[in-house]
């Protein structure tokens, strides 16, 4: 696929190893473990704890099929390549495609779990501020891929400190106890929190897409494994702490649970944390637009879509910029409900990770790759179909 667009302009080679890390961590830790871990322990109370084990095992699956994968096969198109070797054109477009609406309303997910957490400070326009955030972004990285990285590392490392540090806070408040069942066990409570569960695991695909700004494409491959490193160690330490230090009821009552725990052992830590909630979200919202908009730039290059395909000035998809953010935009006129947003970006996510892990079944040779693509292939079509049945 060729990596100039018809203007004859060329992206920029900006991105290194802190930038590609910071991409894939910032869009996957974000609104998810901001406003998940209060859903999923409504529904399932403490064994809650189960589902994130079992999604990170599915997500880390999918990160393995696609890091193995040799680093030519990967595009600025999301995996297009990849798709269109194994499966043909017409199923590699119906894919992309799908992880393009999953990225739209991932986008827009992400806009609602901050006014979540405005809501948290008394904030009554929460819609408009919304989209305020979201058209602030999109004039950062009009700007050119240098400030939206460096805006992308700074918004990561200001959201993982604190997040590590409030995990080590409500370490010495977990009371064993905590941890009795409060919510019968049944299978379709742990569907229902497996499919919601996943939503915070998704986005760490993003350190592979923007492959024609990265100064080394070998670093892709590292890259992925250390987003998946810090991913599950964040996810799984922060859930211990905040079940074990204020148990699943109070986490559960709170469009903000992790603000709502940290208030309950240090009155006076809640509106800090709900702004690093913010923080969080603001850098996820900024990873997905990169991506997003990447994704939407290769797809219009290779169907000769010509305004969508073009770069401006500053080696920035414009168009294809404008278009990641007013989309998400529009669907908030429509519904901000954060669970239904998450739920459907949730569904068109999984069927392109279903991709990636059937594309390394066939095109990787190994005994381990075929395992690990049976497992991540398995797991997400299990979580498909509850998705959808759900």
């Amino acid at each position: 696929m060729p990596a100039e667009n018809p203007g004859r302009r060329t992206y920029r080679k900006s991105l290194g190893m802190v930038e590609l890390v910071s991409l894939g961590v910032g869009g996957t830790i974000g609104s998810g473990i901001f406003v998940v871990p209060g859903i999923a322990a409504g529904l399932l109370g403490p064994l809650s704890l189960l589902a994130w084990l079992v999604v990170a095992v599915s997500a880390t699956s999918v990160m393995l099929c696609l890091a193995w994968i040799p680093a030519e096969w990967r595009t600025t198109g999301a995996f297009s390549a990849i798709f269109t070797r194994v499966f043909g054109p017409r199923v590699s477009l119906a894919l992309v495609i799908c992880y393009l609406v999953s990225s739209l309303f991932g986008i827009a997910t992400i806009a609602a779990g901050i006014g979540q957490y405005l809501t948290f400070f008394g904030i009554p326009w929460v819609l408009p501020a919304e989209i305020g955030i979201i058209l602030a972004l999109l004039a950062i990285n009009l700007r050119g891929i240098f400030l939206s990285g460096w805006t992308e590392n700074i918004l990561t490392m200001l959201k993982i400190i604190p997040l590590v540090a409030i995990t080590i806070f409500l370490v010495p408040f977990i009371r064993l106890d905590h941890f009795l069942p409060t919510v019968p066990f049944t299978l379709p409570g742990l569907a229902a929190t497996m499919v919601i569960v996943y939503w915070p695991f998704t986005g760490f695909e993003i350190s592979a897409i923007p492959v024609d700004e990265t100064r080394d494409t070998t670093l892709i491959t590292r890259a992925l494994f250390a987003v998946m490193a810090i991913v599950i160690l964040v996810y799984l330490g922060l859930n211990l702490a905040l079940i074990g230090s204020v148990g699943s009821e109070i986490l559960a009552s709170s469009p903000a649970p992790v603000a709502r725990a940290a208030s309950v052992v240090l009155p006076q830590s809640g509106p800090v944390v709900a702004c690093v909630g913010i923080v969080a979200m603001l850098s996820a919202m900024n990873a997905y637009i990169i991506g997003t908009s990447r994704v939407v730039q290769n797809l219009a290059l290779g169907h000769g879509l010509g305004t969508l395909a073009t770069l401006g000035e500053r080696g920035t998809p414009v168009s294809a910029l404008v278009l990641s953010c007013l989309v998400p935009a529009g669907f908030l006129l429509f519904t901000n409900q954060f669970g239904l947003l998450a739920s459907i970006s949730v569904i068109t996510t999984l069927l392109p990770y279903l991709g990636i892990c059937i594309a390394a079944a066939i095109l990787l040779r190994s005994g381990r790759a075929w395992v690990v693509a049976a497992l991540g292939g398995g797991t997400t079509l299990l979580i498909l179909g509850l998705a959808i049945a759900l």
